[in-house]
């Protein structure tokens, strides 16, 4: 039980660990505190996972870093076009695309990303990871079952909830990319009957995952502009009805 705890807690100190890298690096960049993660909670799980593979993988060859940061550049680019493609199947929606980059592979991976991922591996094996293995060291063994226990608890709600968050938000793109195609969105009066019909089934989402993932919005701008004049349209009625 105790070595499961381990590997819970290494995976939040981890996926926290990236969480505040990919925070600086915005703050850097754009000069603005934007939440970079898909979960609600200040992790990012890919991280996370990245990092106890890398460790899993590359541990054996901790005395060599230039094959840490070749393979670690292989395994966490693996993982990185793995997320894309599964995020894309599961909720229809690319949600980032370095196609302007150069030397991208279907706009999935990148290789500048792949340089600091492989300049991060280096970070996890040799500074992060004896850091969080001394901090885990020193904590008694039936509190770090309990903290392990409280962290996973709630990692599954924030997974859940922001899985359900994104669901909504992938179905009122396709709802709004069948309006705009639709033929008989031509005729006004059969349009604002169908809008009608439609604009119930839609619910407010967190503007937080737009801002973590801008090119989703890039990428479906149309849409989101009927969503923003339908959900304007819903606050002017509601005011008028007081």
């Amino acid at each position: 039980m105790h070595n499961i705890a381990m590997i819970i807690m290494n995976f939040m100190l981890f996926s926290l660990f990236g969480y505040i890298a990919e925070m600086t690096m915005c703050i850097i960049v754009d000069r603005k505190i934007t939440n970079r993660g898909f979960l609600c909670g200040p992790i990012i799980p890919i991280y996370g996972v990245g990092s106890l593979f890398l460790i899993l993988l590359l541990e054996p060859f901790k005395n060599n870093p230039v094959i840490v940061f070749f393979f670690g550049i292989i395994i966490t680019t693996t993982i990185e076009y793995i997320t894309s493609y599964l995020l894309e199947k599961i909720f229809h929606n690319r949600w980032w695309d370095y196609s302007q980059n150069k030397f991208n592979l279907n706009g999935r991976i990148c290789l500048l990303n792949s340089s600091l991922f492989g300049i991060g591996s280096l970070a996890i094996l040799y500074l992060a990871k004896p850091i969080f293995h001394d901090f885990l060291g020193q904590i008694n063994q039936t509190a770090l079952i309990v903290m392990a226990f409280i962290c996973c608890f709630l990692f599954v709600l924030d997974v859940i909830y922001s899985c359900v968050v994104a669901y909504n938000l992938r179905n009122q793109i396709i709802l709004f990319s069948e309006l705009k195609n639709e033929k008989i969105a031509k005729i006004p009066g059969m349009l604002e009957r169908m809008i009608k019909k439609r604009i119930k089934k839609i619910k407010r989402y967190p503007k937080r995952l737009l801002k973590a993932f801008p090119y989703l919005k890039l990428s479906n701008e149309k849409e989101f502009e009927i969503i923003k004049k339908l959900q304007s349209s819903k606050k002017k009625k509601k005011r008028q009805k007081k």
